[in-house]
């Protein structure tokens, strides 16, 4: 069998290590393509070798390699095909894939909610004042879809705190910045929450119109004006965020049934429609706004 030739082998040294621990000698060379990596010596499609051409390279067993090559695969650097014509190459890069990743992360080093909406506010105020800046036809389309929809969920929570989640994420998406998009979707990992007890339909209709409104100021391209309402609302959840966090009561883990069409069923839910968006004119009014106040029970107005 012939082997693909390496690009690697032409941009790395192919060090020989000494010996040591297997874990050790594959730290080793993960480190190494992980420095190509970012010295712009490797590039996403570039082949790594295989297996054997790896260990050889490096001085290393298979067994050394192959985990290495594992290492690589799980922290999203590499890409392996098995069988004839098969080895690592550099991955193409999917950031949403470590979204979840990080979310863990952060709960587990036990970052509260307070700390997590400080950096949602930051991620999300910036990302209304580049929609504003950014947003194209489309981008408004499946922003005006998403009110409309949420328009129709009044009478169900549980979707409408959904649609309001991908709301926000549409808002940053339609900044046109990656990394603004994938900070977001790990901080609504922890900071979202899958049920809101204490959504009320006061409440949604308050929700309703400040998210109309900040699509009416995206849609005239009023990037300061977006940026404020969208700070003022942040605020607000934050608020609540907290408030909620300091009456829960820990909860035993229960394992929840999945069905093998509920990750499809999801998919197809949060498919934007533009047809659903063009049907509704633009027509969301830009008003002047002053600070939710606060309700007599408690209530913040204009809070997810």
């Amino acid at each position: 069998m012939v082997s693909q030739p390496s690009v690697l082998a032409g941009k790395l040294p192919g060090r020989i290590f000494f010996p040591g621990r297997s874990a050790s000698l594959s730290s080793q060379i993960v480190a190494d393509v992980r420095d190509a990596l970012f010295a712009k010596k490797l590039r996403p499609g570039d082949f790594l070798g295989t297996e054997n051409e790896i260990a050889a390279r490096y001085g290393v067993s298979r067994i050394v390699a192959r985990d290495a090559l594992r290492t690589l695969e799980a922290l999203g650097i590499a890409e392996i095909r098995m069988g004839k014509g098969g080895g690592a190459k550099v991955a193409r890069g999917n950031p949403r894939l470590f979204a979840e990743a990080l979310a863990v992360q952060l709960d587990l080093t036990g970052v509260g909610p307070a700390e997590i909406m400080d950096a949602q506010r930051a991620i999300e105020i910036l990302s209304a004042e580049l929609a504003a800046e950014n947003a194209t036809e489309d981008d408004i389309a499946h922003l005006r879809a998403l009110v409309a929809e949420a328009d129709a969920s009044l009478h169900d929570v549980a979707r409408f705190t959904e649609l309001g989640a991908a709301f926000h994420l549409a808002v940053a998406e339609a900044s046109h910045n990656r990394v603004l998009v994938v900070q977001l979707i790990s901080l609504q990992h922890v900071s979202w929450p899958r049920r809101n007890p204490t959504l009320n339909a006061k409440v949604m209709r308050r929700i309703q119109d400040v998210h109309k409104e900040l699509l009416g100021l995206i849609e005239i391209r009023d990037a300061a004006g977006a940026r404020r309402l969208m700070d003022d609302h942040i605020k607000m959840i934050r608020a609540r965020r907290v408030a909620e966090h300091g009456k829960a009561k820990p909860q035993p883990f229960v394992p929840a049934k999945v069905s093998p069409t509920s990750f499809r069923d999801g998919a197809k839910r949060r498919t934007r429609n533009p047809e659903a968006g063009s049907e509704q004119a633009s027509g969301f009014r830009v008003r002047a706004r002053a600070r939710a106040p606060r309700n007599d029970d408690g209530e913040d107005g204009a809070c997810c």
